[in-house]
C-alpha cells in the first residue's frame, strides 16, 4: 500500500486518515453536532480586560468567552483600511503599522468592537484561544493581511524555486500585507499562484465588508469543512490517491480539486465495495488502538499512557521482552522501538500541551544519548511543533508539542460516569456511530427485512433522534426496514444488532 487519503462520510460525521505506507499516521474526526471553529473568523466585543494576565475574554457568540494575548492585538482601526487610490480597490491594503506596542489596556477596551479568528479550538473547560493577527490559506498560499512578511516553506529545499516563489510574491502582494508560501507551491506555474493570492485577497475583503455589516458577536468566515480541508491541505503530489466511500462527497471532492490541482484529479477514487471503507484498509483497528491506554511494542514489551488536562505521561516497560544478550542491550532495544512508537502514537492520538516520557533507565550515558537523538530524528517527521529537553538523570524526558485541537480521546471519549470520572468511556455519539457502521456491515449480509438495534436508551435516543437521518439513508439503500429497541441493563459501549424474528424471507 502506496500513500493514500481515506474519506469516510455519513450523513452526520466525516472522519479522514492519512495512510502512509500502510501506517495510519494522521486522523481526524469532524461532526455536524460539533464542528471546529479553528480558522473561523469572527467580529467579536471585547468583555473583560485583564491587567494583571495582560489578555482580555471576547464574546465571539459560543458558550465559553475566548481569550485574547496581548501579543495577539493587532490595531484594527489603522490596519482594516482600503486603499482608494490603489489600481484596484477591491484588494485590501494595510496601513498604520508605526504604532508601538502597549499593555493590554491601552489597546483594548471593554465593549469594543473587534475582528479575531480561532487558532486553537475550546479543550477542557478553556475557551477558544483567538487572534487578530488574520490568515487566509489557500491550496498553494497563506494570505496574511496583518503581515508584512513573505515567507517560504522549508520543505522546499531548491534554492532557485524558493528564490523564485519569494520574488513572484514580494513584487504582486499588496504593500504591508504578508504571504506564507505554502509546500504545494514547488512547480507550481505563476499564473496559479496569483490566481490563488487573488482568491484569498478578494476573500478578505468579504470579510472587512461583514465586519462593517455586522453586529458583534458574528461569524464572518466559516473555514471548509472537513473533507475539503483535508483535500486542501494533505492531498499532494507524494500521495498516489485520495479515496471517498460517498458518491455525494466524490462529487464535491472532485469539483475543489478540478479548481484548485486540476492535475490530481484522476487521483480522486470512489469507494463502492460493500466492506466499510476503514474496515477495509485496517483503520478502525488502529483507531480502537489509538483509545486503548496500553500499546503493545512488537517485541513484547509495551507503553502506558496516561492523558490529564494538565499533562500526557507515557512509561515505557520491558513487558515479556526479556532479550537475548545483557540486560543493557536489552532496555535499549526496548527504549529504541519504544521511541518510535511513540512519536506515532503523538500523531495518531494528536496528543499536545506537556509530555512526560519515562523511559527504561539506562547506565550508559552513550546509550541515553542514541535514544535521544533517534526521538529527535523520528520527531522531524512530525507536522506539529515540537520542543524536546534531553533524557534527565532520571531517565525522564520532557517535551512539549503545539496544540491546536483536542486529542483523539477527548474527541472520541467522555469521562466514564460509572467510575467517577477516573477513566473514560466511548462516548454516547461514538457508539451510536459504531452502531451505524455495524448496521452497515449486516444489512447486506441478512436474509431478513427487518433489523433491530438493541442499546443503551441514551445511545438509542440519539439513533431515533439526531441520527434518524442516517438510519433513513440505510433503509433506502437497502430495503430494509430497521428498529431501535432501548435497554435499561445495558452498558453504554454495549449493543447487538440482529434480525427482526419472523422476517427471515423464505
Amino acid at each position: 500500500m502506496g500513500n493514500i487519503l481515506v474519506v469516510n462520510t455519513t450523513a452526520a460525521e466525516t472522519r479522514v486518515a492519512l495512510v502512509e505506507q500502510g501506517i495510519i499516521t494522521e486522523f481526524f474526526v469532524e461532526r455536524k453536532s460539533d464542528r471546529g471553529c479553528v480558522g473561523n473568523i469572527y467580529k467579536g466585543r471585547v468583555l473583560r480586560v485583564l491587567p494583571g494576565m495582560q489578555a482580555a475574554f471576547v464574546d465571539i457568540g459560543q458558550e465559553k468567552a475566548a481569550f485574547l494575548y496581548v501579543n495577539d492585538v493587532y490595531n484594527q482601526h489603522e490596519a482594516y483600511l482600503l486603499d482608494a487610490e490603489s489600481d484596484d480597490a477591491d484588494i485590501p491594503q494595510s496601513r498604520g503599522r508605526t504604532r508601538s506596542l502597549g499593555p493590554i489596556e491601552e489597546r483594548l477596551k471593554e465593549g469594543e468592537e473587534i475582528l479575531v479568528q480561532v487558532s486553537k479550538e475550546p479543550i477542557g473547560t478553556k475557551g477558544a484561544r483567538i487572534t487578530s493577527h488574520i490568515t487566509l490559506p489557500g491550496r498553494y498560499l497563506v494570505h496574511m493581511p496583518t503581515f508584512d512578511h513573505v515567507g517560504v516553506s522549508r520543505r522546499i529545499a531548491d534554492e532557485n524555486e524558493r528564490l523564485r516563489l519569494r520574488e513572484l510574491m514580494s513584487e504582486r502582494r499588496q504593500p504591508g500585507t504578508g504571504v506564507i508560501v505554502r509546500t504545494a507551491s514547488e512547480g507550481v506555474s505563476d499564473e496559479q499562484l496569483l490566481r490563488d493570492l487573488e482568491y484569498l485577497s478578494n476573500l478578505w475583503l468579504e470579510v472587512l465588508k461583514g465586519h462593517e455589516r455586522e453586529k458583534a458577536p458574528a461569524l464572518l468566515y466559516e473555514d471548509l469543512d472537513l473533507s475539503l480541508r483535508a483535500a486542501r491541505d494533505l492531498f499532494t503530489d507524494n500521495l498516489d490517491e485520495l479515496i471517498v466511500d460517498h458518491p455525494t462527497e466524490h462529487a464535491r471532492i472532485v469539483s475543489f480539486v478540478e479548481r484548485f490541482m486540476p492535475v490530481l484529479s484522476t487521483a480522486v477514487q470512489i469507494y463502492d465495495e460493500a466492506e466499510p471503507i476503514f474496515d477495509a484498509y485496517g483503520i478502525e483497528i488502529e483507531i480502537a488502538r489509538a483509545l486503548g491506554r496500553k500499546v503493545w511494542l512488537k517485541s513484547g514489551g509495551y507503553l502506558i499512557i496516561d492523558q490529564t488536562e494538565a499533562l500526557t505521561a507515557i512509561d515505557v516497560n520491558t513487558g515479556k521482552f526479556v532479550g537475548q544478550h545483557t540486560l543493557e542491550d536489552t532496555i535499549l532495544q526496548i527504549n529504541l522501538e519504544a521511541v518510535k512508537e511513540i512519536v506515532y502514537q503523538l500523531r495518531l492520538r494528536n496528543i499536545g500541551g506537556l509530555i512526560i516520557i519515562d523511559f527504561i533507565d539506562m547506565e550508559k550515558a552513550s546509550n541515553r544519548e542514541k535514544v535521544f537523538h533517534t526521538f529527535e530524528e523520528k520527531l522531524k517527521q512530525d507536522k506539529a511543533k515540537t520542543n524536546v529537553l534531553k533524557i534527565s538523570d532520571f531517565g525522564l524526558v520532557e517535551m512539549t508539542r503545539k496544540r491546536v485541537r483536542e486529542s483523539l480521546v477527548q474527541k472520541l471519549c467522555e469521562p466514564c460516569f460509572y467510575c467517577e470520572g477516573k477513566g473514560y468511556t466511548r462516548s454516547r455519539e461514538t457508539m451510536a456511530f459504531e452502531i451505524l457502521r455495524e448496521l452497515k456491515r449486516q444489512l447486506p449480509l441478512s436474509q431478513a427485512s427487518e433489523l433491530r438495534v438493541l442499546a443503551h436508551p441514551e445511545v438509542a435516543q440519539l439513533l431515533v433522534d439526531e441520527l434518524q437521518s442516517a438510519l433513513h439513508e440505510l433503509e433506502q439503500s437497502s430495503g430494509k426496514k430497521i428498529q431501535v429497541q432501548a435497554e435499561a441493563d445495558f452498558h453504554i459501549e454495549q449493543f447487538d444488532v440482529g434480525d427482526v424474528p419472523n422476517s427471515v424471507e423464505g
